[in-house]
């Protein structure tokens, strides 16, 4: 699946910019913090900034914000580094992490401080929030900061040799308690944290804020365009402040696009890790999540996401974006690409009472594309098919088997229902059928065709499998306005058909090998559970969208 690159506000800004000479090496960033797993949200940001970075030659850096140790851990930074990689980007350099830049950042902090742009302070965090006043009434400068420099720098060596207790005193930049913007009121720069880091041990017991950081980061690592999403648009005057003040080696440029957003999906961290925490999913990675790893688990390729990603667009205007188009690109990339093979989901044993013997039919791998070549399969008296595909009785809309009525089975013959075999309570469990050809591809003698074709496995030489349906996850298009996200959960997000037949073959699929059920949808071979001797597949799509057309 091959996509042109669209024109973009954000391409057309980098071009302006090597055109009039501000910039020679393009240099972006991808900055995940590493305090949960990515979601198709960050797919996007994935995409724009390595993808910006591929397109003038420049390079992409991968760096870790890492200034909040409380909520990370090395499995997120792991998971995160598998992601990029899975989705084909490859960043320029060593891993870079904010906690490599510790002593510096702690450096310029001591800068401010004495340059009087920064204070330590001791109100508390209630007492913090009352003085920093409201959208419409500005705030009150706080008590201690008119400290001077000296007993500041005083203070925040103190700070830094861990004498005080955490909440005690925080260092914050000196700049307008009266700023419209509330982000440049006195913000943040270091708080007090007897947290052991993930990088950097015991080293630490202050640590900046990201917004003190997030520009530092650039600028010492070059970075010409740091792009980031809507949400730091308020948060670009206070890096700009700090680029000002302090004497950082490079000046690099911020800029926002809209943050992608997808329909009956979610993306905040604490939402999703509320499914896990509640069992509702599996872990982060189930196959109904939105995170990279989830997505990836359930069969998406990588080339699909990037080719969505794309295909949305970039803009600065924020929108939610229907959820069927990202499913479209998975299909529509699918049906070139995934081979064809036959899994009954839910077995009815079909004899056939005058076929004269067993036979290896040679099946297309895929109806369109001569290049997958062909492949054996056993054709034998004793079938199974789905128990769906059969009625002892129906109208003319139902165009499977029936008694007294024609199919045809996928690859092979014409056949006709005769009887059937019932338990006490009345389902089928037996069908008889005879054969109308014999020979595979042929049609009726007495030109009566079939009206439809099922397919079907050998019961003899099935191989039992464990086959899990997945649907969307939630079934109200705006998931997160829910007061309670649970209540949102579609209950039919997963439907696991333990007593599934497959085709032999199947049995020897590699792990995240993706194939087309016939007449079900593509199902892929699951990374981490799937085995010869005990198979599972996640669906990873229907061959339609049955959500439009149940909505329309």
């Amino acid at each position: 699946m091959s996509t042109e690159l669209r024109s973009n506000f954000l391409r057309t800004q980098i071009q302006s910019d090597l055109e009039a000479g501000r910039t020679g090496e393009v240099v972006t960033r991808f900055p995940p913090e590493p305090n949960g797993f990515l979601h198709i949200g960050h797919a996007k940001s994935i995409t724009v900034n390595f993808g910006l970075a591929e397109q003038f030659g420049g390079r992409c850096h991968l760096r870790f914000d890492d200034t909040n140790p409380e909520k990370e851990s090395q499995e997120f930074i792991n998971s995160i580094q598998e992601d990029v990689s899975w989705l084909g980007y490859e960043w320029s350099g060593e891993v870079r992490f904010a906690s490599s830049y510790f002593e510096q950042f702690y450096q310029w902090a001591l800068h401010l401080i004495d340059n009087g742009c920064a204070y330590v302070c001791d109100l508390s965090a209630e007492e913090a929030r009352r003085y920093r006043g409201s959208l419409v009434e500005a705030g009150q400068n706080s008590p201690f900061r008119e400290r001077s420099a000296s007993e500041n720098r005083a203070l925040f060596e103190q700070m830094r040799s861990g004498v005080f207790a955490e909440g005690a005193k925080v260092l914050r930049a000196k700049i307008d308690m009266a700023a419209p913007n509330m982000n440049l009121r006195d913000p943040i720069l270091y708080r007090i944290r007897h947290v052991a880091h993930h990088q950097t041990g015991t080293d630490w017991t202050i640590y900046p804020t990201y917004d003190f950081a997030h520009g530092q980061e650039d600028a010492i690592e070059g970075v010409t365009h740091s792009i980031c999403t809507l949400e730091f648009e308020d948060h670009r005057p206070l890096y700009e402040w700090f680029i000002e003040h302090l004497p950082v080696p490079h000046t690099p440029r911020q800029i926002e696009f809209a943050r992608l957003n997808t329909s009956y999906t979610i993306t905040s961290k604490r939402q999703l890790k509320q499914l896990v925490d509640a069992n509702v999913v599996t872990g982060w990675d189930d196959p109904r999540m939105p995170t990279i790893a989830g997505l990836r688990r359930r069969g998406y390729p990588a080339t699909a996401i990037r080719h969505f990603c794309e295909e949305v667009g970039t803009s600065r205007s924020d929108s939610i974006v229907d959820v069927a188009m990202l499913e479209s690109a998975v299909r529509d990339h699918l049906n070139k690409t995934a081979a064809r093979a036959m899994c009954v989901l839910r077995p009815l044993r079909l004899t056939l009472t005058n076929l004269p013997n067993e036979s290896v039919l040679l099946v297309p791998n895929h109806p369109a594309d001569e290049a997958f070549g062909v492949r054996e399969v056993t054709f034998g008296q004793d079938l199974f098919i789905d128990c769906q595909d059969f009625r002892e009785s129906a109208n003319k809309h139902f165009k499977r088997l029936v008694l007294g009525k024609r199919v045809r089975l996928r690859g092979a013959i014409v056949i006709e229902g005769e009887r059937c075999e019932t338990d006490a309570e009345g389902n089928v469990t037996h069908v008889f059928a005879r054969c109308v050809t014999l020979e595979p591809g042929a049609d009726p003698d007495d030109g009566i065709k079939p009206k439809g074709v099922i397919h079907w496995v050998s019961a003899d030489h099935s191989v039992p499998a464990v086959v899990r349906c997945y649907d969307r996850l939630f079934s109200q298009e705006a998931p997160g306005r829910c007061d309670d996200i649970l209540e949102a959960v579609n209950p039919e997000s997963l439907v696991v058909m333990q007593d599934a037949v497959i085709e032999p073959m199947l049995a020897k699929a590699v792990p995240e090998q993706v194939y087309q059920f016939e007449r079900e949808g593509y199902f892929v071979a699951d990374r981490y559970e799937h085995q010869s001797e005990a198979p599972v597949f996640n669906m990873t799509i229907g061959l339609r969208d049955n959500w439009s057309a149940s909505n329309g």
